[in-house]
């Protein structure tokens, strides 16, 4: 009875074997069967494959004619745009009438994977599907081939827009869109397919003409996004300057001492280094080499950028502050109007409002985080070298005002930058001249030794 169970346990493991590679040949095409059984792969032959070698051989040819075509497709664009006719069939076919009319892909982008929902035209989204990087170029290349447009958006995030890039050479609609949290109920479930699954429906109702769907990210040319990213650089070298100098005194201040200001500098070091434990000073010579070796960047990264600015700029607003602004924003077209400039600084007001009752807080901080501190730096500036300026002459009688209190004043200078956001991008746009905002013009040469208004014509704030 055993031997009789064994031997039919095996042929009916023998036929479902037999069963699938029959079910694998009869969905493979014929020139994939033709191609596996021309290499000596037939199911009759000495060198028979299993089922699991067999769908991978042809997943591998369905990949080499994906590439082929996606080859003569773009031999083909690049004919088209020489002005010659297509010299293949599968050219002509390309362009002429596709399967579907609109193709919208939502694509969550991580390292290793991708992961996809498609709609087709007005259907619902299909099941997720998740692919390595060159897989994805593969099968977005031959979406081309199945509908007349195709769109798709992903999160803007730390991989930057080379994934824009390479998808607008295809022929894509691409969207770059701000990162958010896409669980509208509060369910507290948040994976890569559910992420993938509302980018789709949101492209969907953006491309039909809701955009207020989600909010589209401007993508900068490269030239821009390279020079924006050495004045980022920049500022993390700052950051990290002063992370090792706050470093550098809570060590001394763990063991009882106090030091205060540039304490890395070498005339400061010679002194305090004398009166400080050994220990301390043993701590803070290897922070002391750091900070020397950033500073040397530093001022390289500064001298770089100051390069870059126009000679010609308004007293106290400064080479570095100017070239800044220039690169976080990029383009200063970009702006239809003042309310989006003021919206892209994140200096607006919070607001809740509802019927009669109005209620205004803090600044939303919506936008452009780079430009806020660089705003209102500025503008604590210009109260000092511009007391013509027409913002500065609004609101110095209650900034010199000494019952004016802390918290007051810092709101009067948030709105003062918000207002110069708006008057810098007139004049950049040239929508008007700085002499008509009451803003002196010099070359940054003799603005470098420009000393301070006398006492008697200013205020100090």
């Amino acid at each position: 009875m055993n031997t009789n169970r064994q031997h039919t346990k095996k042929d009916k493991t023998r036929k479902q074997q037999e069963t699938a590679s029959q079910q694998a040949a009869r969905a493979a095409t014929p020139a994939d069967v033709v191609k596996v059984q021309s290499q000596g792969w037939a199911s009759g032959s000495a060198q028979s494959l299993s089922t699991a070698q067999f769908r991978a051989e042809l997943k591998a040819q369905r990949l080499d004619r994906l590439l082929a075509q996606a080859d003569r497709q773009a031999e083909e664009a690049a004919d088209a745009m020489m002005g010659n006719e297509p010299t293949s069939a599968v050219g002509s076919a390309a362009t002429g009438a596709r399967s579907h009319r609109v193709i919208k892909l939502g694509i969550d982008v991580h390292l290793d994977r991708y992961v996809a929902v498609r709609l087709i035209d007005g259907g619902t989204p299909q099941p997720p599907q998740r692919f390595e990087p060159p897989e994805f170029m593969l099968w977005v290349a031959k979406q081309i081939t199945l509908a007349e447009k195709v769109f798709t958006c992903y999160e803007a995030g730390p991989f930057g827009y080379s994934l824009h890039r390479k998808l607008e050479k295809m022929g894509v609609t691409n969207y770059v869109v701000r990162p958010r949290d896409w669980d509208e109920y509060g369910k507290k479930v948040k994976t890569d397919k559910r992420d993938a699954k509302e980018l789709a429906l949101h492209l969907n109702r953006y491309v039909n003409g809701n955009h207020d769907a989600f909010c589209v990210v401007r993508v900068p040319s490269p030239e821009q996004e390279q020079e924006r990213s050495i004045s980022r650089q920049r500022e993390s070298f700052q950051r990290e300057k002063q992370r090792l100098a706050a470093q550098g005194r809570s060590h001394a201040l763990y063991y009882g001492e106090h030091i205060q200001g540039e304490w890395w500098q070498e005339e400061v070091w010679k002194t305090s280094a004398a009166q400080l434990p050994p220990i301390v000073v043993n701590l803070l010579e290897p922070l002391r080499r750091l900070i020397a070796a950033l500073e040397v960047e530093l001022k390289t990264r500064t001298q770089e950028v100051e390069a870059a600015a126009p000679e010609q700029l308004p007293v106290g607003l400064g080479k570095l502050t100017s070239e800044i602004l220039d690169r976080e924003v990029a383009d200063w077209n970009r702006f239809k109007n003042r309310r989006q400039v003021a919206s892209y600084t994140g200096l607006c007001p919070s607001e809740d409002s509802s019927s009669c009752r109005r209620f205004q807080g803090s600044i939303n901080k919506h936008g452009n985080r780079r430009l806020r501190p660089v705003l209102v730096e500025c503008l604590w500036r210009l109260c000092v070298f511009q007391p013509e300026y027409r913002v500065v002459k609004k609101w110095r009688p209650e900034l010199s005002n000494p019952k004016t209190s802390r918290p007051r004043r810092k709101k009067i200078i948030v709105a003062m930058a918000r207002t110069f956001a708006v008057d810098w991008w007139r004049v950049r746009t040239n929508r008007c001249k700085a002499e008509e905002l009451g803003l002196k013009v010099q070359a940054q040469s003799q603005s470098a030794t420009l000393k301070r208004a006398p006492a008697t014509e200013r205020k100090k704030p």
